[in-house]
């Protein structure tokens, strides 16, 4: 192959390669906020919640939100169950974790403060993590063996 063809090819898929990261790099600082949506039910409050189920969903979460409704938050949903670890870089809110069983049973809470790099991790496997405001869950009487309802915990 002709030198000059080689040396276009390599400068095409440079500049390419550094668009892709360009976009990836802005994707990451905006809130995502198009995600599919679920009901969830705590006891008789109900929840709207952004369902994160993708790897580059999950990693996303809640970063960069400058507010987000009362009631609202982000279920966040995993293939299997494994012990679940959470941090806050990037996110801006004060957050509650409540780490959630296959059936809809809170196992753990841990309340976040923004910013941290702290890690916060399920107490056992869990396929579920919800994230809502820090103090939403207290303020409700809601802890650890309280049981959620709604379709990804197979009850309405």
């Amino acid at each position: 192959m002709n030198p000059d063809v080689i040396i276009f090819l390599r400068r095409a898929l440079l500049t390419l390669l550094l668009a892709s990261a360009a976009s990836l790099t802005t994707a990451q600082e905006r809130p995502q906020l198009d995600l599919p949506r679920t009901t969830l039910k705590a006891g008789m409050h109900l929840i709207q919640a952004q369902v994160a189920s993708t790897h580059p969903q999950r990693a996303t979460g809640l970063m960069h939100r400058q507010e987000m409704p009362a009631n609202e938050g982000m279920l966040f949903v995993f293939e299997q169950a494994a012990v679940q670890c959470f941090w806050m870089k990037n996110t801006l809110l004060p957050l509650t974790a409540a780490f959630v069983e296959d059936d809809g049973t809170i196992v753990n809470l841990a309340d976040m403060q923004p910013q941290s790099l702290d890690s916060h991790c399920s107490a056992k496997p869990v396929r579920y993590v919800l994230e809502m405001h820090q103090g939403w869950f207290a303020r409700r009487g809601i802890q650890a063996g309280f049981r959620l309802g709604g379709p990804p915990f197979g009850s309405r």
